[in-house]
């Protein structure tokens, strides 16, 4: 099992980003499905648990035969999706991912938003993360793939109209106001000799890159959402879900992909931040419908960012 704690700051308060994320999550789902790939909205409603309050629960399928590498296609299904299913206890989510076809593949994702730049070292309030394993992801100087640059979201020339903020400039985490962190702790387990290492190190990669794009994407976003209210960035959730799933489906269908041909996955545990980081995955508890859901700590089922 491979673990690592991500630490991502943004010029934003917990509070801002709480509907800054909804927002960022659907649009760049949205975005980023076509050609009978992308994510799939199931479910997607309130929860009450007993521990954490009030929240919401989201069932996703991730669809992405055509971004896995080379040498991973040779054993995964031409047509396969991932499932997500997250619990959004703001500020703190869990989410973990499934694949049917791959049951010794896990992934977990605990997430915990605070107001300061990142030095808290035991935000789960559990053990600390080895520092070894701690990753401090700069939105503004780290490298995203080449693919998804685009100078609007370059925060080095960002300007916020709304609220006056920005361009960032190097070292801005020493001194920005506001600022807040996203801690995210990844645990991802691929049990297979052989390509244990390799995939469990892919997983990682893929998950930081997603985390740059879609914290960039939130703040670079920030005149589009800031201001809206809870309800407002709901309904808009909804639309854009509705959007993004006749893009996947419509184009499945132009294919002439058969519904019916997608392997079975079965219903598991997850929980991050829309967090849809939105890659590979996998899972790793099942649950059943009775009763309030439960996050719990993954069983190794299955697999997957955040």
């Amino acid at each position: 099992m491979l673990l690592k704690e991500y630490r991502i700051c943004m010029p934003l308060t917990v509070e801002e980003y709480r509907i800054g994320q909804l927002y960022m999550i659907s649009k760049h789902s949205c975005e980023q499905s076509d050609g009978g790939e992308g994510v799939e909205v199931v479910q997607n409603e309130p929860e009450l648990h007993p521990q954490h309050g009030p929240g919401q629960v989201t069932e996703k399928r991730i669809y992405l035969s055509s971004k896995l590498p080379t040498w991973a296609k040779s054993f995964v299904p031409r047509f396969f999706y991932v499932t997500e299913k997250a619990w959004n206890f703001y500020p703190y989510t869990i989410t973990e991912y499934s694949v049917s076809f791959l049951p010794k593949f896990s992934i977990r994702i605990d997430t915990k938003f605070e107001n300061n730049n990142g030095q808290n070292a035991n935000v789960f309030g559990d053990q600390p993360t080895p520092e070894e394993s701690v990753c401090f992801l700069d939105i503004l100087t780290d490298p995203i793939p080449e693919k998804d640059y685009k100078e609007s979201e370059d925060l080095s020339h960002w300007q916020s109209n709304k609220t006056g903020r920005g361009p960032l400039e190097e070292g801005w985490r020493a001194s920005a106001e506001p600022i807040m962190c996203s801690y995210k702790r990844v645990s991802c387990s691929f049990e297979v000799f052989g390509v244990q290492g390799r995939t469990e190190e892919f997983i990682h990669k893929n998950i930081r890159d997603i985390l740059l794009v879609g914290h960039r994407q939130a703040v670079a976003w920030i005149d589009e959402w800031h201001g809206m209210s809870l309800d407002q960035v709901r309904e808009y959730e909804r639309l854009l879900q509705e959007e993004t799933n006749s893009k996947v489906k419509s184009s499945q269908c132009g294919t002439g992909q058969p519904v019916a041909s997608r392997p079975t996955i079965l219903r598991s545990v997850s929980v991050t931040d829309e967090r849809s980081l939105t890659m590979l995955g996998g899972r790793t508890t099942t649950m059943t419908d009775s009763g309030p859901s439960h996050p719990r700590s993954p069983i190794r089922l299955h697999s997957t960012p955040e």
